[in-house]
């Protein structure tokens, strides 16, 4: 399903970006470690949105795919902004919120990715952009659902840590 070297280096760039986001969120915070695959993160994360823009799978256009590649430079910029000039007050808090939605914003993309291979792999038919757009929201929802179900749950607890420093 790779149809060229920018599709190889987009696959690449999100692997990298799925592992080494998953050892931000899960590993301890403030430490060496954390900073640079922190960092691998970040930069895996701006190959992967660059690549994005690359990629005309349906239409050929700019399309719904590459409004959430904005809005994931967006979380991505908000998260990493905070700690480059060490404001405001609370910006550790900005950047945890802001990096976590980054990371879950990847998963729900991968999710889609996967579950939009479903009517390939049945062979539904030829135009299947109704039920591509279909896996896309809901295998997108169901992460992100999660993800935020998670982050409400934690966020106070998570917020105690970041106000000591």
């Amino acid at each position: 399903m790779i149809s060229n070297a920018t599709g190889m280096v987009h696959l690449v760039a999100s692997v990298i970006a799925l592992i080494t986001g998953t050892m931000v969120l899960i590993g301890t915070k403030a430490t060496k470690k954390h900073q640079k695959i922190g960092y691998v993160y970040s930069l895996s994360m701006l190959v992967l949105l660059a690549t994005s823009f690359m990629i005309y799978r349906l239409h050929g256009t700019f399309g719904v795919l590459h409004v959430f590649s904005v809005i994931s430079g967006a979380t991505l910029l908000a998260g990493m902004l905070p700690m480059f000039v060490k404001r405001p007050k609370d910006y550790l808090q900005y950047h945890f919120s802001f990096m976590y939605w980054s990371v879950i914003g990847l998963y729900c993309a991968f999710a889609a990715e996967i579950f939009t291979r479903i009517p390939i792999l049945f062979e539904l038919g030829k135009d299947i952009t109704v039920t591509f757009y279909a896996l896309v929201g809901l295998s997108a929802a169901a992460v992100g659902g999660v993800g935020s179900i998670y982050f409400r749950k934690y966020k106070d607890s998570w917020k105690a840590l970041y106000q000591n420093n």
